[in-house]
């Protein structure tokens, strides 16, 4: 490997774990609580600190995901794992306070098109939204993490202006946000592009509180992560097995899977403290349970 890139890479990354959250959005067939359950655990018996559980949508938009109150009061809090989750609006937020959350995360994102796809409002809606949000958190110290959806690629409008992007990342520190994950959406950003992106963002935006969650839908997402670290990113999601997409972009399936993650930071001499057998074998169980239940 040449030198240069060796002098550039970090000693440790975190990574970010989505795969109950993100991972399991999707699926059509109900996944009984328990297997959630025994899902994050596993996860965090692997060594991940962070564990994106599960989502305060609206039951409706994201049934999968209708237990998310039973799986917040019920899970078995690790010491030192935290245990984000996602909120979309204040009523999420009263709904995901009642179960004693300590960590949310908010979605942004830098295409028109898809922010109405999503959420049928404006991106300067969207901020409208996060702004009751963001004071139940500061209330409650509740830490808060940003993303900004379709910040290369949008499944509607073609490709996303990395100005405009790099703005809803800014604007999402602004409003509070502790950290902000860049996400390649549907997953055609090439290494030119996640470079391009991060050159003008870290212009303007701190290293170490921007995190990168790509998706593998072209089997580009290492070679983006490389690009990353070279670029002084430690913070990079993941999804166990590959699980998940977006269930309102078209053509996202497939996140960067954890587990080859941790084995090219592995090799490169990164530590991260997640074990990559053992995320497989979480990822495997509940992959078998997906498979049973349909």
């Amino acid at each position: 490997m040449p030198e240069r890139l060796l002098s550039h890479l970090p000693s440790r990354v975190t990574i970010y774990e989505v795969g109950p959250r993100d991972g399991l959005q999707n699926e059509v067939t109900p996944i009984p609580t328990d297997e959630k359950l025994t899902f994050a655990n596993a996860l965090a018996d692997a060594g991940l600190t962070w564990i994106e559980t599960t989502s305060f949508v609206n039951p409706k938009a994201v049934p999968q995901l209708a237990d998310a109150g039973d799986v917040m009061r019920r899970l078995d809090r690790r010491p030192g794992v935290r245990y984000p989750v996602l909120v979309p609006n204040e009523r999420g937020m009263e709904r995901a306070l009642e179960t004693g959350i300590d960590a949310i995360a908010l979605f942004a994102a830098a295409s028109e098109a898809f922010s109405q796809a999503n959420i049928r409002a404006t991106i300067d809606e969207s901020f409208d939204r996060f702004l009751p949000v963001i004071a139940l958190a500061k209330q409650h110290d509740v830490w808060v993490r940003g993303y900004v959806s379709t910040a290369f690629h949008c499944p509607y409008s073609g490709p996303v202006d990395v100005v405009a992007a790099v703005a809803v990342a800014e604007r999402l520190f602004e409003i509070g946000c502790g950290e902000v994950a860049i996400a390649d959406t549907i997953g055609i950003a090439t290494p030119t592009d996640t470079d391009a992106f991060l050159d003008a963002a870290l212009a303007r935006l701190p290293a170490e509180r921007l995190a990168l969650h790509l998706h593998d839908t072209n089997g580009l997402a290492l070679a983006n992560v490389m690009v990353g670290l070279d670029a002084g990113i430690t913070i990079f999601d993941g999804s166990a097995g590959g699980l998940g997409g977006c269930p309102f972009a078209p053509g996202a399936p497939g996140n960067l899977a954890t587990e080859a993650l941790v084995t090219l930071l592995d090799g490169l001499g990164i530590e991260t403290g997640v074990n990559a057998d053992a995320v497989r074998s979480a990822a495997a169980r509940i992959r078998q349970v997906i498979d049973n239940s349909s």
